[in-house]
């Protein structure tokens, strides 16, 4: 024999075949990537292509069209692409929750978008006072808009309203006892248990009544000279029903007034209007905790307020100034962005009667179930169309919720699309791996589509879905890989 017999597919590449980091570089489909990533990034992802490409050619299994200029440019310019990606990117929320925690709650509206827009590129007076030339203080910002609100004397802001809660027990309550009815001792998301921030804040918790009922006397009853608080929980996430029994705000102030003890409230969710005018069910207002009797309320600025991520305390000036006092005030106190983007917010409630326009998040959970409707049946041929035999899909009506632990056990009539597996006679865990799948692919997508899967189907409530995001939502269904 005078030559030895390659063993070599000429369909596959041996490692010979693999190019050089600096051919690569040198090629012309290679420079667009250079202009825009650097040679720093691509010189990197050159490298780490072609180790990939060198095991799989070792292993005899890389193509031989995977080496060609045109193939290892293509696969170059989408790791690039992939790497680049930010982490936090815009998805569409077709969950049918409107303010969806994991989907970073609520939505800001134009004119906070453009404020903050302004703060990112301008410096801005933050902590300087117009008016004399001097330190000015942050909270200023804000705080005469929120006391119009709210009927406070004082006000002030923190990054949320766990933080809230946390600052005023250790600013109020550190050594001391606060009072709380057993049925208000919730958790919320994030396993944030009220007992573990009243420990962590320095506050001794003493327990009252029962899971269901609650009475004056069992605060009556529990108040010492080493107490500081009565406070009230606003119950996130779930609902008692049945035979029940609390206690109210006004009862609780002529309680502790005797005393000279303070009576907080922790309102959650926080709303600042009147929700049942707009057909929604009723929630009490931060006006009304105050004009009860609460001495201090804390609330979220990104719930039902519409806002930013924030924890707002308002209430007696004399409590507010031992709140800003406190060290801790300082590291939990907001940044230029958010009181940039709370203001214009709260001016939106000055005109309450275009509030359901100008408020994203009311807008949303005001949106009218026909218009849902309308929306969910012009998207429905398309979406038949990607997914063919494989999913059966029909535009059927449907319920929202507000979500944040607003509202929990109320519903909003809304309509979306069902997405089945093709097949319901497959059924069992074959079907459910089919809607996993195809949930999947949707969360692949450029702009990744969440919904939710219960009762063997994948429900996409269009609820939040924009009719000016409707041509995106559309245009990149082809790109839908199953």
């Amino acid at each position: 024999m005078t030559g030895a017999m390659s063993l070599v597919s000429p369909l596959l590449a041996a490692a010979s075949d693999i190019p050089a980091v600096d051919r690569v570089l040198n090629l012309s489909q290679t420079q667009p990537l250079l202009a825009q990533y650097g040679r720093t990034q691509v010189t990197a992802a050159v490298r780490k292509l072609l180790d990939e490409f060198r095991s799989q050619a070792l292993a005899g299994k890389l193509a031989a069209s995977a080496v060609d200029d045109a193939s290892l440019s293509s696969c170059l310019e989408r790791q690039l692409a992939a790497a680049s990606r930010l982490h936090l990117r815009a998805i569409f929320n077709l969950t049918g929750t409107v303010l969806h925690t994991n989907l970073g709650r609520a939505l800001l509206p134009d004119e906070a978008v453009q404020a903050v827009i302004s703060a990112l590129t301008n410096p801005a007076n933050l902590e300087f006072d117009l008016e004399t030339g001097g330190r000015g203080d942050r909270d200023s910002l804000v705080e005469d808009v929120l006391c119009e609100l709210t009927g406070a004397e004082a006000a002030t802001v923190v990054n949320n309203n766990a933080a809230a809660v946390f600052l005023m027990l250790n600013a109020l309550a550190q050594k001391k006892e606060v009072i709380v009815s057993r049925g208000e001792l919730v958790e919320i998301g994030g396993a944030f248990r009220v007992p573990d921030i009243m420990q962590r804040a320095g506050a001794k918790l003493i327990e009252v009544g029962t899971t269901n009922r609650t009475h004056p006397a069992d605060y009556a009853n529990a108040i010492t000279a080493r107490c500081a608080m009565l406070m009230k929980v606003h119950c996130s996430n779930y609902a008692i029903s049945g035979f029940t029994s609390s206690v109210e705000i006004a009862a609780l102030a002529e309680l502790a007034r005797p005393h000279g003890i303070a009576v907080t409230v922790d309102l959650g969710s926080g709303t600042l209007i009147d929700l049942t005018q707009w057909g929604l069910p009723a929630e009490t207002t931060v006006r009304e905790t105050i004009r009860q009797g609460a001495d201090l309320v804390t609330f979220s600025g990104d719930k039902l307020l519409g806002g930013p991520q924030a924890g707002i305390i308002v209430g007696r000036a004399d409590l507010i100034r031992l709140i800003k006092k406190n060290p801790l005030k300082r590291a939990l106190r907001v940044g230029k962005l958010t009181l940039a983007a709370l203001e214009p917010v709260l001016r939106l409630y000055l005109a309450p009667e275009f509030l359901a326009q100008r408020l994203t998040t009311l807008r949303l959970l005001t949106r009218p179930q026909t218009l849902i409707r309308a929306q969910a049946e012009r998207l429905l041929p398309l979406l038949q169309s990607v997914l063919a035999d494989r999913y059966s899909v029909t535009a059927e009506a449907m319920f929202s919720q507000i979500g944040s632990g607003a509202l929990p056990v109320d519903q909003l009539p809304s309509y979306g699309l069902a997405l089945r597996a093709g097949n319901a006679a497959n059924g069992g865990k074959r079907h459910g791996r089919a809607l996993d799948k195809l949930e999947k692919a949707l969360r692949q997508l450029p702009r990744p589509v969440i919904g939710r899967i219960a009762n063997d189907a994948l429900w996409l409530d269009c609820r939040c879905l924009e009719e000016h995001d409707e041509a995106l939502f559309n245009a990149q269904l082809q790109d839908l890989s199953l």
